[in-house]
């Protein structure tokens, strides 16, 4: 089938902008006004990315991360037209598309996926409710209700500290995170331990569970000799999490 003249220009001069080393100018456009074209377009896709991921930014030397934004701009076949999607189409192009490279840092995609997480949250339009938690409820005796602005993480790498100082080769040990938005619409990270985040995987998991019925799964799957350090430890780390906001409460 024939493509109209209108829509082969089009499909020509969309090629140009995003790979002008294998797509040469459409015929009757000035090379100068391409030239501008080509900078408007890729400056503002490299300026998203760059603000969605500023660790990775950091990372990359100038000419190995605009080698990459360069690829990407060129090959990747976006699902959304929103510039505020751009983060979530850069991390499915580093996941799904884009091979290893010497210059990669370890780490990298759990890295992009953590800058990601920090975005998505910060642009949420998702508001904390307090529509049927009682917000001094009993954390161990009711059902604890956690933030839908709360994302419990977790990674093999420490994403949270890495940097271009900071790039560890092969951690000893998972790093357990939960990321959040509080009500000042800030979003933080709380570092847990390996409990904690079972605790929270019991509770979201399993509407019916009390903070206790929680904290009591544990004491049996973990089978430690003193139950009552276990107890102690869970009821602290609820009290924790509420207090920075990612449990609201308890069910009514």
């Amino acid at each position: 089938m024939t493509l109209p003249a209108f829509k082969k220009n089009q499909y020509e001069f969309t090629a140009h902008i995003r790979d002008p080393e294998k797509n040469k100018i459409p015929n009757g456009i000035e090379g100068r006004r391409m030239g501008i074209y080509r900078e408007l377009l890729y400056n503002n896709i490299e300026g998203f990315i760059s603000s969605g991921f500023p660790v990775i930014r950091k990372i990359f030397t100038d000419e190995n991360w605009h080698k990459m934004v360069r690829d990407f701009f060129a090959n990747h076949e976006s699902r959304s037209p929103y510039f505020l999607e751009i983060s979530q189409e850069f991390l499915a192009y580093l996941e799904n598309e884009r091979q290893p490279h010497d210059e990669d840092p370890a780490g990298l995609l759990e890295l992009a996926h953590y800058e990601w997480v920090e975005m998505a949250l910060h642009i949420s339009d998702d508001e904390i409710s307090m529509d049927g938690v009682n917000a001094n409820g009993d954390l161990l005796t009711r059902h604890p209700v956690f933030s839908s602005l709360a994302w419990p993480l977790v990674y093999q790498f420490p994403v949270h500290t890495m940097g271009p100082d900071n790039l560890p080769k092969a951690p000893e040990h998972a790093t357990y995170l939960v990321v959040y938005r509080d009500r000042n619409d800030k979003v933080r990270f709380l570092e847990i331990n390996p409990v904690t985040a079972r605790l929270i995987s019991l509770l979201q998991d399993n509407e019916n569970f009390t903070g206790a019925d929680a904290i009591n799964q544990i004491v049996d799957e973990i089978n430690h000799p003193n139950p009552e350090i276990v107890n102690q430890g869970g009821k602290a780390a609820l009290e924790e999490l509420q207090q920075h906001g990612i449990i609201l409460g308890t069910q009514m």
